[in-house]
């Protein structure tokens, strides 16, 4: 079914419209929230032309696979899905000449709390990411990809999928791209929801049909991935970036940030702010920018704390918070990460022992239990922080969690146990005095919480 008839049959079926078997919002496939997603709008942007750039169709030489790997060094982009690894470094790892099969993935598998911005860029640009894979595939001779797209995103997996339908059709992707020696193919594949699958090893495992669980690395995916075979992995908002560096060049995106730190980054905002959501700005932006943006702290309230890259990342209190800028190294010499860029604020009414309640709750919970440290230890970090938190702690328990998350953090195969220890250790570190206040009255020393 081509992309006009999968358009037409949402506009003419109402609220009982189905695809691949699920019902899903007609509007929004109609493209009722807008056209702007569609092919010849991202085409009247500017859309497809660093493809046609490389491919030497517009009068030029042309890149070689060598020279777009350069220019995505030099442009400094770093992967956005929360490692923050040079990207063109990343690239230049793929055996270009082995002689079998090799693949790029597409990690869409947001699910870290308070990330929101991939499905966004599929849902509003997704031909941007379409782009950026396959000049990913031209540069390390790929001919086959794969995109693997959060289990819980339904209409935003069905709106990419008609947008592989329009770049199919006009000649972006298939055998002989464009007239062409250039061959690649692109697929959409529907995740499950779990969270562990954002892990890449463990996205590769659910890819293949199994049950997602982190792979022993090494061997690392760019010589042992998919199905045995070298594969390179990125993220969302890494290849939505590639089209724009190819079309103005390496240097011109590293212009846009600072020094190891190229270009622009979406940061999504939430928590205790008065506008949350999606921005984008240039990295090595301060923070204070960044959260007058979001239109400050909430209901005038003091800014008590932030966790700046997601859930996985040690909480900072305001005082370093405010002196920070937002790029990776000046992050991580605050001591938390950048990570996905989700920057989660917490006014003056939060108690932060709650608040790592919560945390340690979906970790626990989101464990794949492949590990005993991560099993069996993000266990008895949430129920430890229960007990403070329902009146029952003992004044032993902030060792206790600092000890148990000290046999958690790095001894694990993937990150999630490290994601699962660092918040203890850093919400104790900054806020002991309030875990101290609940076992000695009892309580919450912040009455006000709401």
């Amino acid at each position: 079914m081509s992309a006009d008839q999968i358009l037409s049959q949402f506009a003419a079926s109402g609220a009982e419209t189905s695809f691949h078997g699920r019902h899903i919002d007609p509007q929004i496939m109609a493209g009722l929230d807008g056209n702007n997603w569609r092919l010849n709008d991202y085409e009247a942007r500017g859309g497809y032309q660093a493809l046609r750039k490389i491919l030497a169709l517009d009068g030029g030489e042309g890149l070689t696979q060598d020279q777009v790997i350069a220019t995505v060094k030099e442009s400094a982009l770093r992967g956005r899905g929360g490692a923050g690894f040079p990207t063109g470094l990343k690239w230049s790892f793929m055996p270009r000449q082995f002689p079998g099969q090799k693949y790029l993935v597409c990690n869409s598998d947001e699910g870290e709390p308070g990330t929101c911005k991939d499905r966004d860029i599929m849902q509003f640009n997704p031909h941007i990411v379409i782009e950026g894979m396959i000049i990913a595939a031209y540069a390390m001779g790929i001919s086959v990809g794969y995109n693997y797209i959060h289990g819980e995103i339904f209409a935003t997996y069905d709106r990419f999928e008609v947008a592989l339908e329009e770049a199919r059709a006009a000649g972006y992707l298939g055998d002989k791209i464009l007239g062409s020696n250039f061959n690649f193919q692109l697929h959409a594949s529907h995740g499950f929801g779990a969270y562990i699958c954002g892990e890449e090893t463990a996205l590769l495992e659910s890819l293949e049909g199994k049950k997602g669980q982190p792979r022993f690395k090494p061997p690392f995916p760019a010589s042992f991935g998919l199905y045995g075979k070298p594969t390179t992995i990125n993220n969302t908002e890494t290849f939505a970036a590639v089209p724009w560096i190819i079309r103005n060049g390496g240097s011109a995106y590293l212009a846009c940030g600072k020094p190891n730190n190229g270009g622009t980054k979406l940061y999504s905002v939430s928590g205790d702010v008065e506008r949350p959501g999606n921005y984008e700005i240039p990295m090595g932006t301060p923070f204070s920018t960044l959260l007058e943006l979001a239109g400050g702290v909430r209901s005038g309230r003091k800014l008590k704390a932030v966790i700046p890259g997601g859930s996985s990342s040690p909480v900072l209190p305001a005082s370093i918070m405010m002196e920070c800028t937002m790029d990776y190294d000046s992050i991580a010499k605050a001591g938390s990460m950048l990570g996905s860029g989700a920057v989660i604020v917490l006014d003056d009414s939060r108690c932060m022992v709650k608040s790592l309640k919560r945390l340690s709750y979906f970790y626990m919970h989101e464990s794949c239990g492949q590990c005993t440290p991560c099993r069996e230890g993000t266990g008895w970090l949430s129920r430890m922080v229960d007990r403070i938190e329902d009146g029952q702690g003992r004044p032993a328990d902030m060792d206790l969690l600092n000890s148990v998350a000290d046999n958690i953090q790095g001894r694990t195969i993937c990150a999630l146990g490290d994601a699962a220890a660092m918040p203890v250790r850093a919400m104790i570190k900054h806020f002991r005095h309030e875990f101290e206040y609940h076992v000695e009255h009892k309580t919450c020393m912040v009455p006000a919480y709401v």
